[in-house]
């Protein structure tokens, strides 16, 4: 056995949604260090330019491109150009994410719409996309962001849960349909890991963290965890690294949780 060999994604091509911040920053990184050349997507393009400019400077290639997933012609045109500029893509990282937060008898229709409009059409899109270019290849690996709501509802929390639920299925059905073009289709369930996405709530006004919140917020969330843990982006991100790499060409059609054993607790 080669370990090493196993996770080496040199010469491969990744493509990361939501690669400006949180999980999608530190996909992109982890992927780049593993020897893939990452193609950083996300509507913050400065964010996306940052992303690439850590892993130019670790060593890796990267590039960054303005997207937008909730617009069909943007995630097409993201893919083209990963096999434009890297002559193939080997693995497409669909993270980006929005939170959609509020009672679902209080939810309005746009709130509605912009929950699935990110969250399910992006990763939608995304795969769609990812699988016009794997098949001919015969070749892939398709990853996929859904969240721990979907083991453990949560009020206020109806409209994130509903469309992470959605992506957990829309994974588990596409892996039937393309495992004989030879790509696999995986699902992330992450815990609580601390993100500007997932600490949004300890913010001032003036956008200043409340140290206060924000330490009771991480313990509340480490006593959740039979680790007594909270988890970091990294997390996340090396779960990504085996799913795309070969160590995972056995691994298809699943939900994998890195989440410091926090749902066993709810």
């Amino acid at each position: 056995m080669d370990v090493g060999a196993a996770f080496d994604l040199s010469g491969k091509t990744a493509a990361v949604t939501g690669a400006a911040s949180g999980i999608g920053r530190s996909t992109a990184e982890a992927l780049a260090s593993a020897g893939a050349n990452v193609l950083c997507g996300d509507i913050n393009e400065t964010g996306a330019t940052e992303t690439v400019a850590l892993i130019t400077e670790a060593g890796g290639k990267a590039l960054a491109q303005r997207m937008d997933v909730t617009n069909k012609a943007d995630v097409d045109a993201f893919v083209d150009r990963a096999v434009a500029e890297f002559g193939r893509l080997d693995v497409m990282a669909n993270v980006a994410g929005v939170a959609a937060d509020g009672r679902i008898a209080e939810a309005t229709e746009d709130m509605l719409d912009r929950a699935i409009a990110i969250n399910l059409k992006g990763v939608f899109f995304g795969c769609q996309a990812a699988v016009r270019v794997m098949q001919p290849q015969g070749s892939g690996s398709i990853i996929n962001v859904s969240s721990s709501i979907i083991d453990a509802p949560a009020p206020a929390y109806g409209l994130y849960g509903m469309t992470k639920a959605a992506v957990a299925h829309l994974t588990m059905t596409l892996s039937r349909e393309v495992g004989r073009y030879g790509i696999r289709v995986n699902t992330l369930a992450p815990g609580m890991t601390i993100t500007e996405f997932t600490t949004r709530h300890v913010y001032e006004a003036d956008g200043t963290v409340n140290q206060e919140k924000y330490d009771a917020f991480v313990n509340q969330m480490r006593k959740l965890s039979p680790l007594g843990l909270v988890g970091e982006p990294a997390d996340q991100a090396y779960l990504i690294v085996f799913l795309a790499s070969d160590a995972a060409k056995f691994c298809t059609g699943q939900i994998w949780r890195a989440n410091g054993g926090q749902t066993t607790a709810w």
